[in-house]
């Protein structure tokens, strides 16, 4: 059969064939990991994730131990690659000045108990605490947010502000083997093998939020095929896009001026 000739394929060899031609074409940003953590703040910041200064995002450090996080006192909009902190999993500094997000505790349960998960987010971003507060589960009923389709957890109860280790048990439990978490009257936690990936799941997590509550005020939300909503969050989550979609929202971000020092090590 000719290489042009794809009329006569089925879906499942189409989307084969699409997966080579990603491995073969797309390309990995380039970016060290203490730089996709400091691009990963300044993307969420411009994407509705602001909140002062709650929520932490964090990356294991394979080669040297810890993880990477930001220095207490700094918001998203601050981070940059050299005010980093790497912190070992009792928060205690092992490289920058400062001190860790005492919250930073339950990341440490989660990296504990998830060997697969190398980055995590968790953020109060204004749709999905809005959400949270009706203690109701994130929806995943829209193509765009299918990336999260049937990977959510949901914390129903509020256990509190997550800085004792009782509430590590208690997230990392609930978190199980998924991707995402809702907590009730709290916010969103992304559990990711990659920055990037975690990045473009807490993108879609808020996302998906606003939608449902937008969708909530007109109607009632109707559900998706599950065996659709498989497929498109299988085909959507690899990483060679997760790479693209990362260098994407990079590249937005550090087109705007206030983000032109994320990448100092200054």
């Amino acid at each position: 059969m000719h290489s042009q000739d794809t009329f006569a394929l089925d879906k499942q060899a189409l989307v084969q064939k699409a997966y080579g031609q990603m491995e073969q074409h797309l390309e990995e940003s380039g970016y060290s990991l203490r730089q996709k953590v400091a691009l990963t703040c300044r993307i969420l910041f411009d994407n509705g994730h602001d909140s002062g200064l709650a929520g932490q995002i964090t990356a294991r450090v394979p080669e040297l131990g810890g993880f990477y996080t930001q220095r207490l006192g700094l918001g998203f909009d601050e981070i940059s690659e050299g005010n980093l902190l790497r912190v070992d999993e009792d928060l205690n500094v092992l490289e920058g000045q400062g001190m860790a997000n005492p919250a930073n505790r339950f990341h440490s349960w989660v990296y504990r108990s998830r060997p697969d998960v190398h980055c995590i987010i968790h953020t109060h971003a204004l749709h999905t605490a809005a959400l949270s507060m009706l203690e109701v589960p994130l929806e995943v009923s829209h193509m765009d947010n299918c990336v999260l389709y049937d990977d959510v957890a949901f914390v129903e109860k509020w256990p509190g502000v997550p800085v004792g280790n009782e509430e590590g048990e208690l997230i990392s439990a609930a978190l199980g083997s998924k991707r995402a978490l809702m907590l009730s009257h709290h916010g969103l936690l992304i559990a990711a093998s990659s920055v990037e990936e975690a990045c473009l799941l807490g993108l879609a997590f808020e996302r998906a939020a606003r939608q449902q509550l937008l969708a909530m005020g007109a109607g009632k939300i109707q559900p998706i095929d599950p065996q659709l909503g498989r497929e498109a969050h299988d085909w959507v989550l690899r990483p060679k896009r997760s790479s693209i979609g990362f260098a994407y929202y990079a590249r937005r971000a550090l087109r705007e001026t206030r983000n032109h020092d994320c990448l100092s090590m200054l």
